[in-house]
Parts: structure tokens; sequence; C-alpha cells
């Protein structure tokens, strides 16, 4: 480009007058580095599908708590499944812890503590497994996959032995109980809460940065001294106090804590909310609002299936294609802001 003063050319062929990308390719640049971006379009658009063919039931208070029921759980639970993700790990128990902890709350209660401090001692309780996973892990080198997978079957079968392999009655007429579930809106006000908490952790604080690093540079993180064993450790804790709270929330808004809620069906709930939202299975980066966008989709998609009279199999094959289309477009789209950043600073 010639100037026409000086009759120099500069080597600028296009953009802005400081070298930048011009503005509408600049937007586009922006556009495609938020990463919950995808799988809000597809949610909003799969809100406006619904709301054209399920009818009016879809666009009412009843049909907006129900979805939320589904939402809060493997919003919660998702939201830790994330941070183990993000380290490149899994956590296969925390479906079992979810089912446990209303029974341990029942244990601490009968025998005479006051039921918020038996709520926080399960989940308490919660977070001790998840740190027994983590170092289990860390310390004997055995994967996260067997490691939690032999703590699930045995978190099941407490879960059968406590209960008798039957349901039983969550307290009543406490506060306690109105804010940890029952009130009808409890759950997912805890939601976004967890979640908002969570993200604020992941995007701003240096465990957030730590956590990030472990999983996509072990050997480089390590070696700039973070500890990456603790920080492992510690994400198994909070999935399993995140899963233990979820429990609790669940049951209590039923009314009855059942040795067959949760499970394998709640912690695959998740997994796929987060692998949904965004979070990359091998590890190294992820969001807590993208999974809770995942859920948000998944119930309403589970939902609206309901209400037009689809088959519940067809959720099934949607879901599973939903995660191999999200986990194609995570590694693309990966690939994308990893070129796009090195061009900006070529």
């Amino acid at each position: 480009m010639t100037d026409a003063l000086t009759g120099k050319t500069s080597g600028r062929t296009g953009g802005t007058e400081d070298g930048g990308p011009p503005p509408r390719r600049g937007f586009l640049l922006g556009l495609i580095r938020i990463k919950e971006l995808s799988i809000l379009l597809v949610t909003i658009a799969a809100a406006i599908y619904f709301l054209a063919t399920s009818g009016p039931g879809f666009a009412t208070e009843q049909n907006y708590h129900t979805i939320a029921q589904y939402v809060a759980p493997w919003a919660i639970v998702g939201a830790g499944e994330v941070m183990v993700l993000i380290c490149g790990q899994i956590d296969l128990s925390a479906g079992f812890v979810f089912t446990l902890s209303p029974f341990v709350l029942m244990l601490f209660y009968n025998n005479g503590f006051p039921l918020l401090l038996a709520v926080l001692g399960s989940i308490a309780v919660s977070a001790a497994i998840g740190m027994v996973n983590g170092l289990i892990h860390t310390l004997f080198g055995l994967s996260a996959f067997i490691t939690t997978l032999g703590m699930a079957f045995l978190l099941w079968g407490l879960s059968l032995i406590i209960s008798g392999g039957s349901p039983i009655s969550a307290p009543t007429d406490s506060w306690v109980i109105e804010v940890f579930g029952h009130w009808g809106w409890s759950e997912f006000l805890w939601a976004l809460v967890v979640v908002a908490v969570m993200q604020v952790i992941l995007s701003t604080t240096r465990f957030g940065i730590a956590t990030q690093a472990t999983g996509g540079n072990p050997l480089g993180a390590a070696e700039s001294g973070i500890r990456t064993n603790r920080i492992k450790v510690i994400c198994f804790s909070i999935t399993g106090g995140l899963a233990g709270l979820a429990g609790i929330l669940q049951g209590t808004r039923v009314g009855s804590y059942d040795p067959t809620n949760g499970g394998f069906n709640t912690m695959f709930y998740a997994v796929a909310a987060a692998v949904i939202g965004g979070t990359a299975l091998l590890g190294g980066s992820g969001t807590v609002i993208g999974a809770f966008l995942g859920a948000l989709l998944l119930g309403l998609v589970y939902d609206g299936f309901n209400l037009t009279g689809i088959s519940a199999n067809g959720f099934y094959v949607l879901l599973g294609i939903a995660i191999l289309v999200a986990a194609l477009l995570n590694v693309y789209l990966a690939m994308l802001r990893k070129k796009l950043g090195s061009r900006r600073l070529s």
C-alpha cells in the first residue's frame, strides 16, 4: 500500500490503522474465541423449536419448573466433572456419591446431629470420597477410570446396605429442608450459584489457571512449580462434594431418599452436559457455564420430546449424536483458535 504523501510502500494491506484486523473480521474472531457460543446458539434454537411445535404446554411456569428439575442435578454434578475433565481425568463415581449422600445425612441426623450439621457433614463426607479417589489415582498411579469405577460399585453397595434397598422419607418442617431442596426452585437456584462460583474460580483464580495447565501440559505445569497431583486431588474432592450436594437437593425435593436414584445415569448426563458444553475430554480446557448450557439443552430436548409425544428412545440417539458432534466441534474450534492465535502473534 503506497503512502500518498511520502510515496513509500507499507506492508499493511488491510485492517485498521494499528495493523489489527478489520472490524468485521475482528468481531468474527472474537465470536470464535467465545467457547460457549455454539452451545448457546443450539440451546436457543432448541427452545424456539419446541416453543413452536409443543403447543401451549411448553411455555408455562409449570413446564419451566419441570425443565429446571431436569437441569439442576446435571448442572451441579457437571460443574464438578468439568474440573476433573479439565485435569484430563474422569470421575465415574460421582453419580453414586449423589446416591449415598442423603443416607449419610440421615445417619448423622438419626444420631442426634442438628439437621444443618447433618447436611454439611454429608457434603463433607462426599468431598472426602472424592479426595480418596484423587489420592488413589495420584499416589498409586492407578488410572482415574479404574479408581472411580471401583469406587462407584463400592458406594452403590453401601447405599443399598445402609438403606436396606428401600427409599426412606426425607426430614420435614425445617428451614434447612426448605433451603436444601424442598422449596420448588431452590434446587435450580443452587445450580445457578454453583455454576457462577465454579466459573469464577476456573476463570479468575490461580487455582483455576493451574487446573487448566495441569490438564493441558502436565509436564510443563509441574516444571513451572504447579503441584499437579494436589490440583487433581482438590478437583476430585470438589466433584464429590458437589455430587453429594446435588443428591441431597434432589432427594429432599422429591421427599424421599431412594437408593436407586443417581448412579451411572446421573453421572453420564453430567459428563454429557460438560462435553456438549465445550469441555475437552483430553483435558486442558473447559467451561462451567458451557456445562450448564449443555445440561439446559438436554433438559429442553428431554422435556420437548415428552410434550410432542416423541419416543424417549429417540432422545438417546440424539444425545449420542450431540456428544460426537460436540467433541468433534470442540477439537476443530480449538485448532482454529490456536491457528488464529499464532497468526496474530506473527
